[in-house]
């Protein structure tokens, strides 16, 4: 009977054990089911050139361009010029209704004249106001006559004087109106400053046009010289510390999508581009509210084509370049948060009484620690985090400069693995690259 309950127990335990190790294979099994193994893509740490380029937009424009608005207002009598017309310098361009302003011219000549005549009246008065004086002032000595009429004598000398002097000015005033009347008359002809061409024409003869000197102007054509173009184009202020004069660019017109043109960077903007009719003022008080500070950059292009105003182009300057550098593809690169990193803490308000100091530190803390740049390494079966140092890059690579050796092998995708599933320990996977299939043969 001890025998048979002893042989009983020992059979229990024995299927027990069986059954427990049974339920720890099973759990192990669905853990491991349960954990998602990423498929990821691989690359190898090269070294290379890199050129680190900024992209802007823009437009095309002449380097010379000038606006032409008249000085004086009138009506167009003639304008023997077309737009697409070459002008050379000294050419006429437009000419104004002179009748007013040569009208103006004559009577600003006429009161010249009479300004002049009075002046030589008022200097023969003067001459013999002089003599009368002298004759006066002999007799005054000799004691032949009064004190009195000495007096008068000098007085209308000074007197004289006085009137010379006025006529001087008055002859000036004249002077400077005929001159000023003679400029307004020669404004009514409208010669081109530039050898150039008419790109664009604004108004046609007969047309009365409104003169600059009080307001803006009628705008009448602009004349530009098409022989030397540049491209105009918008950088933001995170790049704009990047560029200097002098720096290559690669220009892309879209009128000329099979081409790229050689450009030179020659001018830089010192202040921010603000909508027009916008106040200094007002333009700071809404920056915020802007989406983005632009700043333009005017690029010199160095080859010939025919190029009109107004034209698109994208430009691609060159501002920094590394040589023989290591470098991974552009996507390994991401960024986590440090392994001992702890998540940002709520809080109800700062401390009653807190010093700004202690306001700063505290805010400091609070913030958390900042992400690192990382890239993810094949471990076997597994990811493997290492925090890395990057330099430039272009469009397809960065620089590398501390974290990885020539010929390591990263991982380079997918995007969603990198940016945001892998971490430290996860199990991956080699596939394909993206947009191939393993069990499509390439030979068939």
């Amino acid at each position: 009977m001890a025998k048979t309950k002893t042989s009983k127990r020992r059979k229990a335990l024995v299927l027990t054990a069986l059954a427990l190790a049974v339920i720890a294979l099973v759990t192990v099994a669905a853990f491991r089911k349960k954990e998602v193994i990423i498929t990821i893509q691989t690359d190898k740490v090269t070294r290379r050139d890199i050129t680190e380029i900024v992209v802007a937009n823009g437009k095309i424009q002449p380097v010379v361009q000038v606006v032409i608005q008249p000085e004086v207002s009138g009506e167009i009598t003639a304008l023997p010029v077309k737009e697409g017309q070459s002008v050379k310098r000294g050419d006429l361009l437009v000419k104004i209704k002179p009748d007013n302003y040569l009208a103006g011219r004559n009577s600003a000549e006429a009161n010249y004249k009479s300004a002049m005549a009075n002046r030589t009246l008022a200097k023969a008065n003067l001459d013999k106001a002089e003599l009368e004086f002298r004759r006066y002032e002999q007799l005054h000595k000799d004691r032949l006559i009064s004190d009195s009429q000495f007096l008068e004598a000098k007085t209308n000398l000074d007197v004289a004087r006085a009137s010379f002097e006025t006529s001087i000015h008055q002859s000036d005033q004249a002077k400077a109106s005929l001159a000023r009347a003679e400029d307004d008359l020669a404004k009514t002809t409208i010669v081109s400053p530039i050898n150039g061409t008419v790109t664009r024409l604004r108004s046609q003869a007969g047309e009365r046009v409104v003169g600059t000197a009080m307001m803006s102007g009628t705008e009448i054509m602009t004349i530009a010289a098409l022989d030397e173009m540049e491209a105009r184009v918008d950088i933001g202020e995170v790049d704009l510390t990047l560029l200097k004069l002098g720096q290559r660019a690669k220009l892309e017109v879209e009128a000329f999508a099979d081409r790229k043109f050689n450009g030179v960077v020659t001018e830089i903007a010192n202040s921010s581009k603000q909508p027009y009719g916008v106040s200094s003022q007002a333009a700071a008080s809404n920056t915020s509210a802007q989406e983005a500070v632009k700043f333009e950059v005017r690029i010199r292009l160095t080859e010939k084509e025919d190029f009109r105003p107004g034209m698109s182009v994208t430009a691609e300057i060159e501002t920094r370049s590394v040589t023989n550098a290591l470098t991974v593809p552009i996507q390994c690169v991401t960024s986590r948060l440090p392994k001992d990193a702890k998540p940002k803490m709520e809080h109800d308000g700062p401390p009653e009484n807190e010093a700004p100091a202690q306001q700063a530190n505290r805010k400091k803390k609070e913030d958390g620690p900042k992400p690192l740049e990382v890239v993810f390494l094949p471990d076997g079966d597994k990811a493997k985090m290492a925090p890395v140092k990057v330099g430039i890059s272009d469009d397809s690579y960065i620089e590398v400069k501390e974290g990885l050796t020539e010929g390591q092998e990263v991982i380079s995708g997918g995007y969603k693995a990198i940016s945001k599933e892998l971490e430290e320990g996860k199990r991956v996977k080699k596939g394909p690259p993206p947009g191939k299939d393993p069990k499509k043969n390439t030979n068939s």
